[in-house]
């Protein structure tokens, strides 16, 4: 029902936005995210659940598999009027939004948010722009001056006392993990790094099973090619990359093998240049594309828990050899 203005990742928004900027994007668009502040925390208990309920008649769903709704609704209402925590030694009861990290907590705040949401959503459309939220965070592209946004925000923080709007206007901003930037009327991605990204992946001297080690530059590689929307970009996204990685105790040769099986799977057999970057580019953009690996199970756990006990026979091999080091 929402997933034409929900989603729930960079890729998704990129995709939209692609397509979107090829007609409406001017030197003058703006870009605007939006947090939420503190939307688990703030939805007034009561009005929670009847947003719940709402969606429920919306959709008009009398039951869930065996479930009656009128069911539903009197557990939703048990568990989020009984949470409580402890702190510094005191018992507290929470008489206000729900607690964080609850799955129920996530669907009432999109159940609310989505009631929320719905005048703008319309506003934003009747002028040709796009508007995406992901739980608490929106992001609207749009061909208003800056003043006029400004004054609608304002607008939409007074729709409800229980919402709280935080804006940021700009000609670049980035949304999850996807940096935009409006250069003159073109459209520019790349991929965001948070201020403080740490280089650190699964170690390969892990004792994970293989799959996991390989799809980690296999995707990572993916995600620099569908967001980097230059080929000098994707080059240092890729050397960054590498580097990591390597940080990380991966082989070279391991490294050069899963960027081959990437471009490999989007049919690339040459070489990416400046001069068919934005092709290639753009096929894989528009590849749908889900990894699904056969595993065996029971050679995985098995390989598993063959290396966690190597391991600790290792170490204790080490341990003694220190200690009678020690000793002479």
């Amino acid at each position: 029902m929402a997933s034409k203005t929900t989603i729930t990742s960079g890729f998704e928004l990129l995709k939209h936005l692609k397509r979107w900027s090829i007609i409406n994007m001017r030197s003058a668009t703006l870009f605007c995210t939006i947090d939420v502040s503190d939307l688990y925390t703030m939805i007034p208990q009561v009005e929670g659940v009847l947003a719940l309920k709402k969606m429920l008649d919306h959709l008009q769903l009398k039951k869930i598999k065996d479930l009656k709704t009128e069911a539903i609704i009197r557990l939703a209402r048990f568990v989020i009027q009984n949470n409580y925590f402890s702190y510094n030694k005191q018992y507290y009861h929470q008489t206000r939004g729900g607690a964080m990290g609850s799955p129920l907590t996530l669907t009432i705040a999109n159940c609310y948010m989505f009631f929320f949401e719905q005048d703008i959503i319309r506003q934003i459309n009747n002028s040709f722009g796009l508007y995406f939220r992901y739980i608490d965070d929106i992001f609207i592209v749009i061909n208003w001056p800056n003043r006029h946004l400004l004054q609608q925000v304002d607008r939409w923080n007074k729709f409800d006392d229980n919402i709280k709007l935080i804006v940021n206007i700009s000609h670049q901003v980035n949304f999850l993990d996807l940096y935009m930037e409006n250069q003159d009327g073109i459209l520019f991605t790349n991929v965001f790094h948070k201020p403080s990204y740490e280089p650190y992946y699964l170690p390969f001297n892990s004792i994970h099973p293989l799959h996991m080690k390989r799809n980690i530059p296999f995707t990572m590689l993916l995600r620099a090619i569908r967001y980097c929307s230059t080929f000098q970009e994707y080059l240092d996204e890729r050397g960054k990359l590498r580097m990591d990685l390597i940080l990380n105790k991966y082989p070279i040769k391991f490294i050069d093998q899963q960027f081959n099986r990437m471009l490999q799977k989007f049919n690339i057999n040459e070489l990416l240049t400046m001069y068919n970057y934005n092709t290639l580019r753009q096929r894989v953009i528009d590849t749908p594309y889900e990894e699904k690996v056969p595993i065996d199970h029971r050679t995985t756990l098995l390989t598993h828990f063959y290396n966690h006990y190597l391991l600790k026979w290792l170490q204790k091999q080490q341990l003694h050899l220190v200690l009678n080091c020690s000793n002479i």
